[in-house]
């Protein structure tokens, strides 16, 4: 067999093989992005009334305010923390079903919102993980009444053991939450990567077939240049 039908089906064969990825990621990213849309949409999601970046203004000033005053008052009792920033959202989901990856996470940037609102602006590691006894010096605690001395917490009468901080269960689940949400949000975004790899194969793929076509079979199949006529006047010999 010749090299040149050689190299014309390996150019071929690589075509199909791309034109079959291409056709195989499309399929599986658009299925994937149908199982993110659709698992959302089971769970009946619905962004509350004050989801938008005009409505959660007044809790945003009064999260940042009441952050503000904590913080000042742990650096005067000598507690050196760093306030995590409270950011308005840009985006909106105020009584939108929440049904495809962007809005799941735009729900989540509105729970952290409401998350600070209930714990005056600190995070998860910033609270103490038991209650505090009455009197506590506040150097001992997280300024909300939250410790993480045990000799310091308040004691279940019953069980014996630490109480704990419920404020802090708060962020367990935000963060339980939001990291579902955001997944959705990754994953959503992966399949529609998928989406955009398949056509690029399946693009190139057929780009490669018939750059093989046109370099193996085109000049083959055009037809002989007719041989000039000899000018009038001119000897012709054989």
């Amino acid at each position: 067999m010749k090299s040149k039908t050689l190299f014309e089906i390996g150019g071929y064969v690589a075509a199909a093989v791309l034109v079959a990825f291409g056709i195989a990621t499309l399929v599986m990213g658009i299925n994937g992005r149908n199982t993110v849309n659709s698992s959302l949409t089971q769970e009946q999601i619905v962004g509350t009334p004050d989801m938008s970046p005009k409505g959660i203004a007044a809790e945003v000033s009064a999260a940042k305010a009441a952050q503000t005053k904590l913080f000042a008052t742990l650096r005067q009792n000598g507690v050196q923390l760093t306030p995590s920033p409270i950011n308005t959202p840009s985006c909106s989901v105020a009584g939108k079903s929440v049904d495809n990856g962007s809005r799941a996470r735009c729900f989540a940037r509105f729970m952290r919102i409401h998350t600070f609102g209930a714990t005056s602006g600190l995070t998860y590691s910033q609270m103490g993980r038991y209650v505090a006894k009455p009197g506590t010096p506040v150097k001992d605690t997280d300024g909300l009444g939250g410790t993480n001395d045990t000799n310091a917490a308040a004691t279940d009468p019953q069980t014996k053991q630490p109480v704990s901080n419920g404020r802090r269960d708060i962020w367990v689940t935000y963060t339980a939450l939001t990291t579902a949400l955001n997944t959705s949000y990754m994953a959503s975004q992966l399949s529609l990567f998928a989406v955009v790899i398949g056509i690029a194969l399946l693009l190139a793929g057929i780009g490669f077939g018939i750059l093989a076509f046109a370099i193996f079979r085109v000049p083959a199949m055009a037809p002989k240049a007719k041989e000039a006529a000899p000018a009038p006047g001119t000897l012709q010999t054989t």
